[in-house]
């Protein structure tokens, strides 16, 4: 598979961006669209996100964030179902890849995933653990996740200290807040990759006001390393 994308990872850009942020829209309707089966779609959503490690890899890009499963939705209709057993079996593999050791690459999950089904929470548990000693690359999944409850919660954080007296609430600044987010430990993405169709999104809402957002009119799976390449000549202008 790797093959299939360097060719469009060798190209020499004069600048990369050192956090490439996507959201992952459109997988149930990728599967009605080309009457593909859940399990099918999801599958091809994940080999998806490999490609485009793989990328990451190749680019030497530091950070690479993936929207992979909004807060607000019906978690108990039939294709989240499904598209969860995908999500268990593909962070059950993460630690074992060969791409992820010898590139060593931490991952790390941002949002509420602890409120999920126990086989998403172990597997991702799993992944984070396997890979906790990594330092050279990061891989960052946004799981149970929505931007304002992200903002929310540290406010919240922030809030309590005050109340507390443990800090004055004249010295709240941008950084403060920063320091508060799920992604505190990660430099804001330069390049978003939003495959929404036109629509929005709240993939790292606080983090993401400088970020140049790339909008694609794709579905998730038809996302792929020549999509990016097209996403990083666009980021270069």
């Amino acid at each position: 598979m790797l093959q299939k994308i360097t060719g469009a990872a060798k190209r020499s850009f004069s600048k990369l961006p050192k956090h490439a942020a996507f959201s992952m829209n459109g997988i149930e309707s990728w599967a009605l669209e080309n009457k593909k089966s859940l399990k099918e779609a999801n599958e091809k959503a994940f080999e998806r996100v490999k490609e485009l490690v793989e990328m990451q890899a190749e680019l030497k890009i530091p950070v690479m964030t993936f929207y992979a499963l909004s807060e607000k939705v019906d978690l108990n209709r039939e294709f989240y179902d499904a598209y969860l057993d995908s999500l268990a079996s593909f962070f059950e593999h993460l630690p074992r890849s060969k791409l992820v050791n010898e590139n060593k690459v931490k991952v790390s999950v941002l949002g509420k995933w602890y409120h999920l089904p126990g086989k998403v929470i172990e597997s991702i548990k799993n992944a984070i653990d396997g890979t906790k000693d990594y330092d050279s690359m990061f891989l960052n999944f946004c799981i149970n996740y929505d931007g304002q409850e992200e903002m929310l919660d540290a406010f919240k954080i922030i809030a309590m200290q005050v109340k507390a007296g443990k800090m004055d609430p004249e010295l709240i600044d941008k950084d403060l807040v920063k320091e508060n987010l799920y992604s505190s430990y990660f430099i804001p993405p330069e390049l978003i990759i939003n495959n929404n169709r036109g629509k929005n999104t709240s993939l790292l809402l606080w983090d993401s006001v400088n970020a140049k957002v790339f909008h694609s009119k794709k579905l998730w799976q038809d996302i792929d390393g020549k999509e990016f390449n097209e996403a990083l000549k666009w980021f270069e202008k």
